[in-house]
């Protein structure tokens, strides 16, 4: 048996996506989100609005979740070379995400549970004064989610970072999810004064946990499957079987190929061949079709299949 390591030149073992425009953008989101907090909760409170008393109580939970990020960005850039994270610390982030995807639908749940039972036990409500705290809330979050998109939303670097760095990603999908309880909260308001549908604010209170609810999993699910070293897309594996198998002469065995990090993939191939390629050209296709940056191959005789 013959087997070879594939490794680029001057190759490192540090997977961490550095974003430290988007750390720092993070930590004003953080202050911002606080006050408004504060805010929003007194308001709530007075007022007997349980469409804002949730936004609010929301927005604490997403200063917590926000504050995950701000550890994780930290404890990924403090430990980026240090030798006992085998692949680095780019994962660090990708639990981030998790952590905050977590938090995120227990506020959904809680949201919903608070809501139905103020649909069992309506309160009187101060319109007035909850739809202008509403109003303000709102805009916060769009300055929010405006910083952490970094300012040019689908364009540019700022855009890539988002793409691949979950832990931002959580941190964006807080802030929509709080943009997103305010706009339900002014529509229950709203509707609320100008008819007299007192239940429109605990219902959309419900509405906004289940869509919450559904954004948190979809994360869990991204960011679960990397922490768990999940295999990449079937799709993917078989475009590398094929091109490797192109050459009649070459058979894969075993092939696995996961995330080390939010963008960085590493890749085990086992092929059979009698004539064997050069082992930098299945490193290639690993890298081409699959983007494998940390490869190993290891090369059997024929009979073994």
């Amino acid at each position: 048996m013959k087997t070879t390591s594939v490794l680029p030149p001057k190759h490192n073992h540090d997977f961490h996506l550095d974003n430290t425009e988007g750390e720092r953008r993070t930590r004003l989101v953080v202050a911002l989100t606080l006050v408004m907090m504060v805010v929003e909760i007194a308001t709530g409170l007075w007022t007997q609005s349980m469409a804002l008393l949730a936004d609010g109580w929301h927005m604490g939970t997403h200063a917590a979740a926000l504050t995950i990020a701000l550890v994780a960005y930290f404890v990924a850039r403090r430990h980026a070379r240090n030798p006992a994270f085998t692949f680095g610390t780019g994962k660090v982030s990708v639990l981030g995400g998790f952590t905050s995807a977590i938090v995120l639908a227990g506020v959904a749940l809680m949201m919903i549970v608070e809501s139905g039972q103020r649909l069992v036990s309506p309160v009187t409500i101060q319109f007035n004064e909850a739809i202008f705290v509403a109003v303000i809330g709102l805009a916060v979050n769009l300055v929010s989610a405006y910083l952490l998109h970094g300012g040019k939303p689908g364009h540019g670097e700022g855009h890539g970072h988002h793409h691949h760095d979950h832990n931002l990603r959580a941190a964006y999908m807080h802030v929509i999810a709080d943009a997103l309880t305010s706009v339900l909260a002014i529509i229950a308001l709203l509707t609320g004064k100008a008819l007299g549908w007192v239940w429109m604010d605990p219902t959309m209170g419900i509405v906004g946990g289940l869509v919450i609810l559904h954004w948190s999993a979809s994360l869990l699910k991204d960011t679960g499957g990397i922490l768990l070293d999940a295999d990449v897309a079937s799709e993917t594996l078989d475009k590398v079987r094929q091109a490797i198998e192109a050459d009649e002469n070459s058979r894969v065995i075993d092939l696995h190929v996961w995330k080390v990090g939010p963008s960085e993939r590493a890749a085990i191939l086992h092929v059979a061949a009698d004539t064997p390629k050069h082992s930098d050209h299945y490193r290639q296709i690993l890298l081409s079709q699959a983007g494998a940056r940390h490869v190993t191959v290891e090369i059997h005789p024929a009979e073994v299949e």
